[in-house]
């Protein structure tokens, strides 16, 4: 038995949607996906291991500046890169699975293996997709659930050997060994199978965004990998300990799901260069309008309660709303209804949501190395998020700063490890299962 290759730290970093989009756009000479093929490029040389889009699907204050749409960006991504992982961002509770089947696998052929799905289930723009307005949380996750029980048997429909190669050397299609799913459900009946070939990965990796109790449950059952926001140690801890316990109990191997976490770093050549930074952003802070984003973070509460409020003191915690009658991103209300709880005055909350609940650290490479292998070797963390690639002195910063000396301490590796993203992410191929078998990875 060969032994198990020792845990590493894995990477990603964003290519989505930015403001320089809009000057893309108006350029008849370039492409609005310009930026994004820099960083690609940026990235790959690296060896970070995928790109990330987000998604919102609202324009506006709360939407994404200079957003499109994921699966059609990371698709034209895989054509100017060979090794880097491709995750898009897609909701359930706006998609079919059928469709989301059929997109998804094909991305994963397209780029020969190198497909992610971040399973969303939108906290914006229902105002887009007909009346009814949002369901509530416990009704997306449900149709969350289903979609990927539908999704994963369509991937699954087809045998391991209903394509072989005839004697000629051309493939053969066995019909007889790709099955229907007869699907039917409380929000979906779909007969299968889908209509693509077995996918390079078997299927995509598989990654889940939420933090709520809905959320985590849905993780625990189904994901490979988790994207949250754990801003604090603690925090961190809490959470990978209740949803690996519950990953466990669900008969899942140990380790999953793998956790990822976005790392908001601000750098500097020296301590007090990375301090004096921040200081210059808190100090630019509109706190008329961070009481706004304060409101938000809290799922809405009333802001003329804020107004009054001076920064200097803490929220009452009578103002908190019961997180089971917000119906939107209540894992983020959970994260600030915790600091109101831990005596955050309001100044200190304003501050915190500049960040919207993500984890922030400011200092050298060195210091920021620091904190990353604190929580590495914690066990909370097992895939990161790298920001300002496309910045020359950024990426000096996290490229011959921080990755250099995470490589150096042995937490990230040198170079890929394999060709498929699912390689990369130390994660195993799922192999084609007769009869379209639905189960949850892992």
């Amino acid at each position: 038995m060969s032994a198990r290759p020792p845990r590493t730290l894995r990477t990603v970093t964003g290519a989505g949607g930015v403001a320089e989009t809009y000057d893309l756009a108006l350029d008849p000479e370039r492409s609005t996906l310009d930026t994004a093929v820099r960083v690609a490029e940026l990235a790959e040389a690296a060896r970070i291991d995928a790109l990330f889009t987000a998604d919102l699907l609202r324009f506006g204050a709360q939407g994404a500046i200079g957003s499109q749409e994921p699966l059609v960006f990371v698709s034209a991504l895989s054509q100017v890169t060979s090794r880097i992982g491709l995750i898009a961002t897609v909701s359930t509770t706006f998609h079919h699975p059928y469709n989301l089947a059929r997109l998804f696998g094909t991305l994963d052929h397209v780029s020969k293996g190198r497909a992610a799905w971040n399973l969303v289930t939108s906290s914006l723009g229902e105002e887009n997709f007909g009346p009814g307005g949002l369901p509530s949380p416990e009704d997306r996750y449900a149709r969350a659930a289903e979609t990927l029980e539908v999704v994963n048997a369509l991937w699954d429909s087809w045998e391991a050997d209903a394509l072989t190669r005839g004697p000629d050397g051309r493939a053969v299609l066995h019909p007889d060994r790709v099955h229907p799913i007869d699907h039917a459900g409380r929000f979906f009946e779909v007969a299968g199978p889908l209509n693509i070939p077995p996918l390079p990965q078997g299927r995509p990796v598989q990654i889940q965004a939420g933090q709520s109790e809905a959320g985590r449950a849905l993780g625990a059952r189904y994901a490979e990998v988790v994207f949250t926001s754990l801003p604090t140690l603690d925090i961190a801890l809490d959470f990978t300990r209740a949803i690996r316990a519950e990953a466990g109990r669900l008969g899942r191997p140990g380790g999953l799901p793998l956790i990822f976490s976005s790392f908001h770093a601000t750098y500097g050549a020296t301590e007090e260069e990375a301090l004096r930074t921040v200081r210059e952003r808190r100090e630019a802070i509109d706190f008329d309008r961070g009481r706004a984003q304060v409101a938000d973070m809290l799922g809405g509460i009333e802001l003329a309660a804020l107004a009054e409020l001076p920064l200097d003191a803490p929220i009452p915690e009578s103002l908190l709303p019961d997180v089971r009658s917000v119906n939107r991103r209540r894992g983020r209300v959970g994260i600030f209804a915790r600091y109101v709880r831990e005596g955050y005055t309001l100044r200190e909350l304003v501050v915190a949501a500049q960040d919207t609940g993500h984890w922030a650290a400011a200092g050298t490479p060195e210091q920021l190395a620091d904190a990353v292998e604190e929580r590495f070797r914690a066990g909370v963390i097992d895939v990161i998020s790298l920001q300002g690639l496309a910045d020359p002195r950024q990426h000096e910063f996290v490229v011959d700063g921080l990755l250099h000396e995470l490589r150096r301490r042995g937490i990230v590796a040198d170079d890929y490890t394999g060709t498929t993203l699912r390689e990369n992410l130390g994660l195993p191929l799922v192999r084609p299962r007769s009869r379209g078998l639905i189960a949850p990875t892992g």
